[in-house]
């Protein structure tokens, strides 16, 4: 009789564990000649094919293909160097022919191109809908299949909250491009002040006096260049200071963290160098604030945009709007509400995206422009400073010898 306690224990653990390794099917195994002494190893060549890619990566990347395109047309534009108007400038920005120039730039312009994504999907979901509407119109559906259409009374109410929005966003970042251009006169005018005190304050008779106040003077040049450096993007400052500092100023300008301090502390210790009267040095360094009060404004407008919710709301606005504007444009346009959401989106999102691109001040400003003309107006000060000197003492002596002290003439 079976009983459980009579059954056959096993006396060694068998190991089921298999090492077999699966192999590719394009896998050939080289069996090396050797002597029958010596072991021999195994070498195998594996074919390794990569990866392909997925069908929803493939289909995200073709997606994306014409908003990588506006993306990048809108960086390029962004980098461009502006350039300061003159008479002729301003003689073709008040022409009558503008609008004409204007229309027909539209399809260079990057303000248009960096809006090809938004429009042509707004502009297709439009002629989807009205598609689906008309199949549902000509019975090529479904009985089931619901027209969409909506009541304009919502659009109504809505329209003033929207223009609202726009308006505040486009003036809110026009805001942002008037300090950014204060901020940069103020910068230009210090460099102008701060150059015309050196050249009048400091005594350049000694060699060495000489050459640390012509360094002091291109250190001040150099303040307005490393600056515009530091808010643009892609700025090459090595390219901008080779022939206004010597290299090894450029090197510890490099590796400075913050570039712009760097050159403002290269002018305080060139001020302490020289040989001044306290009341003097005291003015010179009192110029250094307006440096800093430049480099402050500038970081606040770089580092603190609009506040992101406000900017969030703006856009989830306008997509809401175009996405439900055909359905409440169905009963009135019928097909026509293609063009209409067409148009729709280019002008509102127009107006959007001009807020966005003069949020960031910086691009916007003939910088290069600026700081080029800062430093060749302070070059020329320079050179003509000791010819005007020499010539105001010249004159000066030619009218002591023709006039007594009381102005009238000797005899």
């Amino acid at each position: 009789m079976y009983h459980p306690n009579n059954q056959l224990k096993p006396t060694s653990i068998t190991n089921l564990t298999s090492q077999f390794t699966p192999k590719c099917p394009y896998q050939l195994t080289l069996l090396p000649f050797l002597p029958s002494s010596k072991p021999f190893k195994l070498q195998t060549l594996t074919c390794s094919s990569s990866p392909s890619p997925s069908p929803i990566k493939t289909l995200i990347s073709i997606l994306r293909t014409i908003p990588d395109w506006a993306d990048q047309t809108q960086e390029r534009g962004m980098q461009k160097n502006r350039s300061l108007y003159n008479h002729s400038d301003w003689v073709q920005h008040r022409s009558s022919l503008r609008h004409v120039r204007h229309f027909f730039s539209s399809l260079s312009s990057r303000v248009v191109l960096s809006l090809v994504p938004p429009v042509l999907f707004f502009t297709s979901f439009a002629a989807v809908v009205a598609t689906y509407n008309s199949a549902v119109y000509f019975q090529l559906l479904p009985e089931f299949f619901p027209v969409f259409r909506a009541s304009s009374l919502p659009y109504q109410l809505t329209a003033p909250a929207l223009a609202l929005l726009l308006v505040f966003r486009t003036e809110a970042s026009y805001s942002r491009f008037v300090e950014g251009k204060k901020a940069w006169t103020s910068v230009i005018a210090a460099a102008h002040d701060f150059a015309r005190l050196v050249m009048a304050v400091v005594d350049s008779s000694t060699q060495s006096e000489y050459t640390l106040k012509n360094g002091l003077l291109n250190y001040i040049i150099a303040f307005p260049l490393v600056l515009k450096c530091y808010v643009l993007y892609g700025s090459d400052i090595e390219s901008d200071l080779q022939h206004l500092l010597e290299v090894d100023d450029i090197a510890l300008i490099m590796k400075s963290n913050h570039r712009p301090r760097c050159v403002i502390e290269f002018i305080s210790q060139s001020i302490r160098l020289l040989k001044l009267e306290d009341s003097r040095r005291n003015i010179l360094e009192s110029k250094i604030t307006c440096f800093h009060e430049g480099i402050g404004l500038c970081e606040q407008l770089k580092g603190i945009p609009i506040p992101l919710s406000y900017t969030r709301l703006t856009s989830r606005f306008l997509v809401l709007w175009h996405l439900t504007l055909p359905i409440i444009l169905w009963d009135d346009c019928h097909w026509i509400v293609v063009p209409a959401t067409f148009i729709s989106a280019a002008s509102l999102f127009c107006i959007e995206e001009v807020g966005v691109l003069i949020e960031d001040p910086f691009p916007m400003l003939a910088l290069n422009d600026l700081c080029q003309k800062a430093q060749n107006d302070i070059q020329e000060a320079i050179a003509t400073e000791s010819v005007i000197h020499a010539h105001l003492a010249a004159k000066q002596n030619h009218h002591s010898k023709e006039h007594s002290p009381n102005g009238r003439p000797n005899s």
